[in-house]
């Protein structure tokens, strides 16, 4: 194996790489990696686990999912997300590991391509998802599978449970993070408002209209479309969006031209959209257009490792200091959070204006959960 040819293909690589043996010994290594993690990496003796995790042995050997175990077995690429010691501290990194084979299929070793996920955090951070669960990692991994497409994206899961936040990282993390991320609150609107929130209309289309009025396709132009609860949108009215999504133009209310229109769409439902398709309550035709990457977000019961954290992030925004007995934590623990992490964040805003000591205790929750 020419090493010189396998340094160039790694340098002509952006995100941070690594070529490895099968033993996890590093044999090329481009300036995006080595920038990532402040340790000297010597070629042909570190190894993969001890650069990123400072660990003496290889991460299935240590509890974790290790992505060559994985493409040794299958033969294919794997994807995983770890927690990584990187020049920041504290980092998730997404890990794409892809077997490299010569002319007659002999395994040479395996690419390595890092993704560094700023949004999201193993510890309290202003603006981030927060979590370390293996079902936060799961989600961080999907949504950074698709916020590098324009794919259509439909965020599922229980009320409570993240969505916008998620949709923000989808966008904050795309090639269209420099533009307008415009939201739509579907539910409770009537047909002709979404139709003229959603398009704008012409002066005189109806009475009141005195001006022309962009609408929010036009203002997400370049950026993305976040429709939250699209289960909510009118029968009469989806057919009008499955115009848009399908051929990325519309009229304004009262317009005899059509405008062209530039975003990414990203759709979110606590409902059961395929129930609603078998019942008559959303079109098909639609869903399947929503719906190009699905993404459920895990309920706070199967995130049960969490709750301890996302409580101590909610604390950790508010001036002053103030904490859990580890009574308290485990209360809130086994609780089944049936309004997930809204309901959570509620919880510790109780009882922190309710509480005027630095401990908090279970007799500072709600009754409804002691």
């Amino acid at each position: 194996m020419n090493i010189s040819i396998v340094q160039a293909m790694i340098d002509a690589i952006d995100k941070p790489a690594i070529f490895i043996n099968p033993s996890y010994v590093i044999e090329a290594v481009n300036q995006p990696y080595r920038d990532t993690y402040p340790v000297d990496i010597k070629l042909g003796f570190s190894t993969c686990y001890q650069v990123s995790h400072r660990n003496s042995k290889p991460c299935d050997k240590c509890g974790e999912h290790c992505p060559m175990q994985e493409s040794k077995a299958t033969g294919r690429a794997a994807s995983v997300v770890h927690v990584h010691t990187t020049s920041e501290g504290q980092s998730y990194c997404d890990i794409l590991m892809r077997p490299i084979f010569d002319g007659s299929g002999e395994l040479l070793g395996f690419l390595e391509i890092l993704d560094k996920l700023s949004f999201a955090s193993n510890r309290p951070s202003a603006g981030k998802m927060v979590g370390e669960s293996e079902a936060f990692k799961a989600m961080l991994n999907k949504i950074n599978r698709a916020a590098n497409s324009d794919i259509s994206v439909l965020l599922f899961g229980e009320t409570g449970t993240g969505k916008e936040l998620v949709s923000q990282a989808l966008h904050s993390s795309s090639h269209r993070a420099g533009k307008p991320f415009v939201v739509i609150e579907c539910t409770g609107m009537s047909d002709t408002l979404l139709e003229s929130e959603l398009f704008g209309y012409e002066k005189g289309a109806f009475t009141g209209a005195t001006t022309n009025k962009k609408g929010l396709v036009e203002a997400a132009e370049g950026g993305t479309l976040f429709f939250d609860e699209v289960g909510d949108i009118p029968l009469s009215t989806q057919v009008k969006l499955l115009r848009l999504f399908e051929s990325q133009t519309y009229r304004p209310v009262g317009s005899t031209v059509s405008k062209k229109a530039d975003f990414r769409l990203v759709c979110a439902s606590h409902k059961n959209l395929k129930h609603m398709v078998e019942t008559g309550e959303f079109r098909q035709d639609l869903y399947y257009r929503i719906a190009g990457f699905p993404i459920n977000l895990p309920s706070l019961r199967q995130r049960k490792s969490d709750i301890a954290l996302i409580a101590a992030h909610f604390l950790a925004m508010s001036k002053e200091k103030k904490r859990f007995h580890k009574n308290a934590l485990e209360k809130l623990t086994n609780y089944p959070f049936p309004g997930n992490i809204r309901e959570l964040k509620n919880i510790v805003d109780q009882a922190f204006y309710w509480l005027m000591k630095p401990l908090f205790t279970i007799q500072t929750y709600p009754s409804s959960i002691t």
